[in-house]
C-alpha cells in the first residue's frame, strides 16, 4: 500500500509539473521576446542571447504608453471602488434584511451573470450619447459601477458571519453602513481581496467597451491605446514592439495577483452558495 501510494503522488506531481510549464511556457517566452532583438524572437528560446530594451523604447516612442497607463489605473480604481461599495451594501440588504421579493431580486441578479456583456452594448451606448458621456471617463466607469459577481460574493461572506455580531453592533449605535464597513469588512478581507481583484483585472482588461465610447487619444486606457498600436499600423510590422507592450500591459495585474494571491485562493475556496 506504501509503495502504491508513492507511486500515485509521484504521478500526481508529474502530472502538475508538466500542467505548470504548459501554462508557463508561453509567458516566460513572452517575457523573453519582449527584450530580444526582432531576429531572435522566431526562435523560440526562453531568454534571448542579446537581451536589450530596444522594443520598450521604440513603444514609448511610438504611442503615449504613460499617459495611458495613468487613465487605465485611475477607470480600475473607480471601478473597483464603486463596485466593492455597491456590491457590499446590495449584498448585506439580500443576505440579512427581511422584505418582500428579496429571493427574486437574487435570482434576478443571478441570472444577469450569465448574460454576456455584448448583450447590453448598445443599450449602454445609447444611455451614454443620451447623456453625453461619450469621450468621457464616466463613459468608462459608470456602466461597471455594479457587478452581480460582487454582489453574490458578498452576500455569500454575509451569511456566513453570526447575527450575534451586527446585534452587538446595533447594541453600541453602529448604523447599517457603519456594521457593514467598520464591522463585516474586517471578518471577509478575503472576500474583498477576491472582489477587488478580479474586478480591479476586469477594468485593466476592458477593450471593447472603451473603443466604442472613447475616440481621444489622451482618454485612452492602456488596452485601447496598445489594441491601437498593435492593429492600427504603428508597430511597422515590429513584432517585438507588440510583445512589449503586452507585457506592459499584464505587469500590473500580475504584481496584484502575487501580492494577494493567499486571500484570493482562502476565498474562492470556501465560498459557496447559501440560501
Amino acid at each position: 500500500m506504501k509503495e502504491k501510494f508513492s507511486f500515485g503522488r509521484l504521478f500526481m506531481y508529474g502530472a502538475l509539473l508538466i500542467a505548470a510549464i504548459t501554462f508557463l511556457y508561453p509567458f516566460i517566452w513572452m517575457m523573453g521576446a519582449a527584450f530580444a532583438p526582432e531576429n531572435e524572437i522566431g526562435k523560440m528560446t526562453v531568454w534571448p542571447s542579446h537581451a536589450g530594451w530596444e522594443n520598450f523604447r521604440l513603444m514609448i516612442k511610438k504611442i503615449p504608453i504613460g499617459r495611458s497607463l495613468l487613465n487605465s489605473l485611475l477607470v480600475a480604481s473607480f471601478c473597483t471602488t464603486l463596485v466593492m461599495i455597491t456590491g457590499s451594501t446590495v449584498g448585506y440588504a439580500l443576505s440579512r434584511m427581511k422584505f418582500k421579493g428579496r429571493q427574486l431580486i437574487f435570482y434576478v441578479i443571478v441570472f444577469t451573470m450569465s448574460l454576456p456583456f455584448q448583450i447590453t452594448l448598445i443599450p449602454n451606448y445609447i444611455t451614454m450619447v443620451n447623456l453625453h458621456l461619450v469621450d468621457t471617463f464616466l463613459a468608462l466607469i459608470v456602466p461597471f459601477a455594479v457587478s452581480a459577481f460582487a454582489i453574490l460574493m458578498f452576500r455569500q461572506a454575509f451569511q456566513g458571519l453570526p447575527q450575534a455580531l451586527i446585534d452587538a453592533a446595533r447594541l453600541d449605535g453602529c448604523n447599517e453602513l457603519g456594521i457593514i464597513f467598520r464591522v463585516l469588512w474586517p471578518n471577509i478581507k478575503p472576500t474583498l481581496v477576491t472582489v477587488a481583484i478580479l474586478t480591479f483585472i476586469g477594468s485593466w482588461n476592458e477593450v471593447l467597451w472603451p473603443l466604442i465610447v472613447i475616440r481621444n487619444e489622451q482618454l485612452m486606457t492602456m488596452p485601447q491605446l496598445v489594441t491601437l498600436f498593435a492593429v492600427g499600423g504603428r508597430a511597422d510590422n515590429q513584432l517585438g514592439v507588440k510583445i512589449a507592450a503586452a507585457v506592459l500591459l499584464a505587469l500590473p495585474v500580475m504584481i496584484a495577483f502575487l501580492f494577494f494571491q493567499k486571500h484570493f485562493i482562502q476565498s474562492m475556496a470556501s465560498t459557496g452558495l447559501k440560501d
